[in-house]
C-alpha cells in the first residue's frame, strides 16, 4: 500500500493519525439535504431554474442523472461548476431507471414533478444510507389528499393522477416529517392549488424550499402549527435563480473536529440559525463557539471542559437538534468528562452502524436500546480499521481518528462521498494528519 497526500483520485481508504490542533479557515459545500429537494422543486416548476452553490457529492449527481433520464435538461456553466441550470421536460420518459433511483432516498422528491409532466410516477423503494426503515406512508396519504392513486409492490410504488381537484388542500401530518412536508409543497405547486399543512417540518431544508417558492411568486405563511401556500396570481415562464444554503452538517462535523483537536478555526459559508443547536451543544460542553455573518468560529485551544453531561436527543421540532449532528457530537463527547446520553429515534438504525465501529476503536458504550446509548468520558481510543457504513458514521469516525492513538483507517469512502465531496481534503487543509491510500 502506498500513502498519497490529499487530494488523490479514487482512493479507497483514508488513514488518520492524532493531529496538532486544527487551525485556519475552510468553506463548506452547499447542503446535500437542501440541494436534493431544491432540484426536485426546480423540476416541478415548468420554468428554467438556475441553482447555485450545488455540491458535487454523489447523491446530488445521482439526482441530476435521474432528472436527465426522465427527460429534463440539466447543464453546468463551464465558468461555474457549482451552478446547475435545470430546464423543463420535453421528452416522454415517465419512469426513471430503477437501478439509479434506488441509490438514493431522495428519489421520492421527484414524484410531484413526474406527476406534473406525465401523470404518473413509478419509482423503487428509497435507498441511500441503511439507517432504518424508509417509510412512505405519509407521502402516500399526501398524494391521496390531492386525488392521486397509489399502488405498491415488492419492487416499489406507482403514483397516478386519478382526479384533478380545485380549491385548498388541507393536510394534518401526524409528526413533523421532512419528506412528507416537501412532498406536500411540491404536489401543491404541480397542482397549482392552495395548501394548508398542519404540523409541518420547519427544518432549514424545508424553509429553503419555501423561500424558493416565494421567489417563484407563491405566497407562503409559516408558523409552528400551520404552513399555508397560495399560488401566484399570474403565471410566469421567466427563469428563476435559487441558491443552495451552506451545509450545516459539514460545518458541524468540521467544528467537532476542530474542538476534539483543541484548535482554533473559522468555518465559512453557513447560516447562523442553521447551526444554532450545534453551537449550543458545544458551549454546554465548554467549547467556545460562535457564529456570525456566515462564519462559525471555534476557539478550543484554551477551552475548559465543563464536565456537564450532554443530552443529545435528535428532534424534528423547530429549533431541535438535527439527527445528523448526533454522530460528530458523539465522537467529540467521548473525549470530554461527563456521562453523556445520545438518542436518535428518527433514524433507528444509525446507532447500529456507528456504535460497533466506535467500539472497534476501544470505546466503552452502554447501549440502552437500539436508539439510545450512554457513556462516560473522557475515553482514550486506539487506532484500528473501521468502515463508513453510512455518511454520518464515516464523518464521525474521521473525528474519532483525530484522537485515537496510532493509525485509524477508514474504508467505505463511497458512503462518505455520497454526502461530502471532499471532507478529508477540508480536514487536511486545517492541518489534520490525514491521507488517502490507493491500493
Amino acid at each position: 500500500m502506498t500513502a498519497v497526500r490529499i487530494p488523490p483520485i479514487a482512493a479507497e481508504v483514508v488513514a488518520v493519525r492524532p493531529s496538532v490542533p486544527l487551525a485556519g479557515a475552510v468553506t463548506v459545500d452547499g447542503s446535500k439535504n437542501a440541494a436534493l429537494p431544491l432540484i426536485a422543486a426546480a423540476a416541478a416548476m415548468h420554468r428554467p431554474v438556475r441553482l447555485s452553490n450545488v455540491p458535487a457529492n454523489t447523491d446530488v449527481e445521482t439526482m441530476l442523472t435521474l432528472l436527465q433520464l426522465a427527460g429534463w435538461h440539466t447543464a453546468r456553466p463551464v465558468s461555474d461548476p457549482h451552478t446547475t441550470v435545470i430546464l423543463p421536460s420535453d421528452k416522454p420518459q415517465p419512469d426513471p431507471v430503477p437501478e439509479v433511483a434506488a441509490r438514493i432516498r431522495a428519489s421520492y422528491y421527484l414524484v410531484p414533478a413526474l406527476l406534473g409532466a406525465y401523470g404518473r410516477a413509478r419509482l423503487p423503494w428509497p435507498g441511500g444510507c441503511a439507517i432504518g426503515e424508509r417509510g412512505m406512508e405519509q407521502h402516500f396519504k399526501v398524494y391521496e389528499r390531492f386525488g392521486d392513486r397509489t399502488t405498491v409492490d415488492d419492487h416499489g410504488y406507482l403514483v397516478e393522477v386519478a382526479t384533478v381537484g380545485r380549491g385548498t388542500v388541507s393536510i394534518m401530518l401526524p409528526f413533523r416529517s421532512r419528506g412528507a412536508t416537501i412532498a406536500s409543497l411540491l404536489r401543491a405547486v404541480v397542482a397549482g392549488r392552495p395548501l394548508r399543512l398542519g404540523q409541518p417540518n420547519l427544518s432549514p431544508e424545508v424553509l429553503s424550499v419555501v423561500e424558493a417558492l416565494e421567489i417563484a411568486g407563491w405566497e407562503c405563511r409559516v408558523s409552528e402549527t400551520v404552513l399555508a401556500l397560495h399560488p401566484p396570481r399570474s403565471a410566469s415562464g421567466e427563469a428563476l435563480a435559487w441558491t443552495v444554503p451552506g451545509d450545516k452538517i459539514e460545518a458541524g462535523t468540521l467544528a467537532c473536529a476542530v474542538a476534539v483537536s483543541g484548535g482554533n478555526a473559522h468555518i465559512l459559508g453557513v447560516l447562523n440559525d442553521h447551526i444554532a443547536p450545534l453551537v449550543a451543544a458545544l458551549r454546554w460542553l465548554g467549547v467556545p463557539a460562535d457564529v456570525e455573518d456566515g462564519a462559525l468560529t471555534i476557539q478550543a485551544q484554551d477551552a475548559q471542559p465543563t464536565g456537564r453531561p450532554l443530552r443529545a436527543i435528535a428532534s424534528l421540532s423547530p429549533g431541535g437538534l438535527d439527527a445528523d449532528f448526533e454522530p460528530p457530537l458523539m465522537a467529540l463527547a467521548l473525549t470530554l468528562p461527563g456521562t453523556h446520553l445520545f438518542a436518535d429515534d428518527i433514524n433507528p438504525g444509525r446507532h447500529g452502524n456507528l456504535l460497533p465501529q466506535l467500539v472497534r476503536l476501544g470505546a466503552t458504550i452502554d447501549e440502552l436500546s437500539p436508539t439510545q446509548c450512554r457513556f462516560a468520558g473522557p475515553q482514550q481510543l486506539t487506532g484500528a480499521g473501521v468502515e463508513a457504513t453510512d455518511i454520518r458514521t464515516g464523518s464521525a469516525l474521521l473525528i474519532a481518528g483525530l484522537t485515537a492513538q496510532g493509525v485509524t483507517t477508514l474504508g467505505g469512502l463511497e458512503q462518505l462521498r455520497r454526502g461530502h465531496a471532499d471532507l478529508p481534503v477540508k480536514l487536511h487543509a486545517l492541518g489534520a494528519d490525514i491521507c488517502e491510500v490507493i491500493p
